[in-house]
């Protein structure tokens, strides 16, 4: 058996579209870029395409590194390449960023045809139904008539579910991971204050921060540290963290003192770094907005009625943010309407962010379900 491996160097890709885009907030983008990444080979017939659909601050950097980058190894390289889970030797799997990113797609950093300037606010709101209709035209940019699979954790599962309704006939499976039907009033909660923070900062100007040579650092920082409490379990805190004081003993200030203050505040000043901040506005949106069953009067057994694919659906036992009883909402609803769909509840203490890691069982389950796609 072949040992697992990178896909090695890769290279960001850029499809530009003219045709607008009519937005379902009632907006519409007269034109717009997509960055992409791809790994592994598209075979003869085109039937091996996997996209790979990211989650609030991931991109289309999905595996492999850059060439004058040693560190940039993509978010999910665990899980893609040669003997891995989604295994490139057969698939040709694809990353995109999405729409209102900032790593290179159209967004509120880019500039606004119709002023010359940056985006900023006036950027309009995107939803993951948007997402998944620019995904389709590049699918049909690349000659891909039907996805093998769409594969996506938290807000990307968001997404992966999203294309068996939107596009049921150019999709033949399904992996909805870390995920939900839709955000509970407490996810909301948590990403509305995260959004405060961001838009309470005196550096934010309204959105408009780029004209003014500053960033919303602070707001940023703080929307992240709220946010990565979320994507963590008590028990992962605890033990990677517990009380341990950095001086061994309490001095009585308000500078750091706990390790897991240290580490929040260390994660909080990486991502103000890094991440756009009306990326975060837009996208945290985005995510309470998604709810396919909004326009069934609340009912997801009719939401789901269309969808033909075969799912796997995967939750993991310490992801208070995404419950394994939001995984289970879906599954009922695929199982009332008879179709195929595989559930695994892996037991693993990281919480939320487990989706991520190189757990055993949950790269087994993963690599058994890939294992059975005929492509």
């Amino acid at each position: 058996m072949i040992q697992p491996q990178s896909v090695g160097i890769v290279t960001p890709q850029t499809a530009h579209f003219d045709t607008p885009l009519a937005l379902r907030s009632g907006g519409t983008l007269p034109s717009y870029d997509l960055v992409y990444e791809t790994y592994g080979e598209l075979n003869a017939e085109r039937s091996n395409a996997v996209l790979v659909c990211h989650a609030l601050s991931g991109s289309h950097h999905v595996a492999g590194r850059y060439a004058d980058q040693p560190d940039s190894t993509g978010w999910w390289d665990n899980l893609v390449g040669p003997g891995k889970p989604l295994d490139t030797r057969k698939f040709f799997v694809i990353g995109v960023n999405n729409l209102g990113g900032c790593y290179g797609s159209t967004g509120p950093l880019s500039i606004n045809p119709a002023t010359g300037k940056p985006w900023g606010a006036d950027f309009p709101f995107v939803t993951v139904e948007d997402w998944v209709d620019t995904q389709a035209r590049l699918a049909d940019r690349l000659g891909i008539e039907r996805m093998a699979a769409v594969v996506g954790g938290s807000l990307g599962g968001m997404q992966a579910l999203s294309w068996t309704l939107q596009y049921p006939e150019r999709i033949g499976h399904a992996a909805v991971i870390a995920s939900a039907p839709k955000l509970t009033a407490q996810n909301i909660a948590f990403n509305e204050v995260a959004r405060q923070a961001i838009l309470s900062d005196p550096e934010f100007h309204g959105g408009n921060f780029y004209e003014h040579g500053v960033v919303p650092a602070r707001g940023l920082k703080l929307a992240r540290m709220i946010g990565h409490i979320t994507y963590l379990s008590d028990d992962s805190m605890g033990e990677k963290f517990g009380r341990s004081l950095r001086h061994g003993k309490a001095v009585y200030s308000y500078d750091v003192e706990f390790e897991i203050e240290s580490y929040l505040r260390y994660q909080g000043d990486k991502f103000a770094g890094y991440f756009d901040a009306n990326t975060y506005l837009l996208t945290t949106k985005a995510l309470d907005y998604y709810d396919p069953a909004f326009a069934h009067g609340g009912k997801l057994t009719t939401a789901l009625a269309g969808a033909s694919a075969d799912f796997l659906v995967v939750s993991f036992t310490t992801d208070w943010r995404f419950s394994p009883a939001r995984s289970r909402e879906i599954v009922y609803a695929l199982l009332h309407n008879r179709r195929n769909v595989s559930y695994a509840e892996i037991d693993c203490a990281a919480g939320h962010d487990s989706f991520l890691l190189d757990e055993p069982h949950y790269h087994a389950v993963l690599t058994a379900w890939f294992d059975r796609i005929k492509v």
